[in-house]
């Protein structure tokens, strides 16, 4: 909770700071960087940082976060700080690096907003930083505890197959032969490759794969990049230079989209794209525990070719007391689909339901407000959003 004084202080400047976020959070990785360029060769996405979609994540999670603290006093906004802190143990990140955020931070933020800065206003400011890094670092210390394998393990590509034109899938087993922990479905790993420059990126992919198996299963889609962003540098490099045999590093699992239902919750998985990824994994778990409530199964994507895992998705859904599948392309509609855009107003839906969604923000977007207007409640909605959460600040 914020102090009375500090309380005030941000109330007041709160517009100001909130308008200059993304000049801040801009200068803030420049000056980070500059000081630290390893960070941003081996730690920090490379592709976000050139896209601008890290630094607006970020201005938007600060935003987020100081009004929280103004609206809700008496409660801290867990939801968003358990989704930033999920990734953060997934790329390893630790205490001692909030000081150094805390150093540039700061001193973007005085590079900006200039003579505005007074102490009072740096010290309120600070102290909304230092609630939220504090948290994040509980939050992440408790998940690095309960983590079965914490920090990268090394794991060999025992199968690589292709599932579209643009998705491939590995499985992979530990080298050391250990055992290979569960996973709560929905949850994704951290994958940890050296590019021909020597830089070591890291990305995040769900797992795929039935929970309960020995092997790790992520499917991965070659990102083709447009004007406003490059090409993916880890999928193109999985996609072009892995194959069996091949050793990567992985993290523990971690993410906060998992399953949290009995068997009498009526379910609905919306997926768009290669979203289906986490969707899968779900489905698989479900049939195994025989899941006996209704489960509705959405997905949308470009045409069937383009549709990744969709036997895995129906076989899945096949196996369970009460399924239904509901398909939407964009074209070569086949008989059963649907064409266009997902309108789940077409959909029964159960009450009580309880949905995961995961796919393009717009079509979450577009699930979320159906959904809504269907009488399921927001509270039990659910997303995970691939790359820098550019919903969070609406949603958390």
């Amino acid at each position: 909770m914020l102090s009375e004084p500090s309380a005030a202080t941000v109330r007041a400047t709160l517009p100001a700071v909130g308008a200059a976020l993304g000049e801040i959070t801009e200068r803030f990785y420049a000056g980070l960087f500059a000081a630290r360029p390893e960070l941003l060769r081996d730690l920090f996405n490379r592709g976000n940082q050139a896209a601008g979609t890290q630094r607006r994540a970020l201005a938007g999670s600060i935003a987020a976060f100081a009004t929280h603290l103004l609206e809700h006093p008496e409660r801290r906004p867990d939801a968003m700080l358990t989704r930033i802190a999920h990734k953060h143990a997934s790329l390893g990140v630790t205490p001692e690096q909030y000081a150094l955020v805390h150093e540039h931070l700061f001193a973007a933020i005085a590079d900006v907003l200039g003579e505005a800065v007074t102490p009072e206003v740096a010290a309120a400011w600070d102290e909304v930083y230092w609630l939220m890094a504090n948290a994040l670092v509980a939050i992440e210390k408790r998940l690095y505890e309960e983590a079965g394998e914490p920090g990268w393990r090394r794991w060999e590509v025992v199968e690589r197959v292709t599932e579209t034109a643009d998705v491939t899938t590995f499985r992979l087993r530990p080298v050391d032969g250990g055992p290979v922990a569960d996973f709560r479905a929905g949850q994704y790993v951290s994958v940890r490759v050296e590019l021909p420059d020597g830089a070591r990126q890291i990305r995040q992919y769900s797992l795929s794969g039935a929970p309960d198996t020995d092997v790790r299963q992520i499917s991965v889609k070659r990102v083709a990049g447009d004007a406003a962003s490059p090409d993916g540098e880890v999928s193109a490099h999985l996609h072009a230079r892995v194959r069996e045999g091949s050793v990567l590093e992985l993290s523990a699992p971690y993410g906060d989209l998992v399953l949290d239902a009995d068997d009498d919750t009526p379910l609905l998985l919306a997926s768009g794209g290669i979203g289906v990824t986490p969707m899968v994994a779900m489905l698989a778990h479900l049939a195994d525990a025989g899941h006996r409530a209704p489960v509705t199964v959405v997905h949308a994507d470009r045409s069937p070719v383009d549709h990744a895992l969709r036997t895995d998705q129906e076989a899945y859904a096949g196996k369970l007391a009460d399924a239904g599948v509901h398909l939407w392309y964009e074209r070569d509609v086949p008989a059963g689909a649907h064409a266009g855009l997902v309108d789940l107003a077409r959909v029964p839906v159960a009450s009580g339901t309880r949905a995961y969604l995961c796919g393009p923000l717009p079509f979450m977007r577009a699930a979320r407000t159906q959904l809504i207007e269907q009488g399921v409640a927001p509270a039990d909605m659910h997303y995970e959003v691939f790359g820098p959460d550019l919903w969070l600040a609406q949603q958390g």
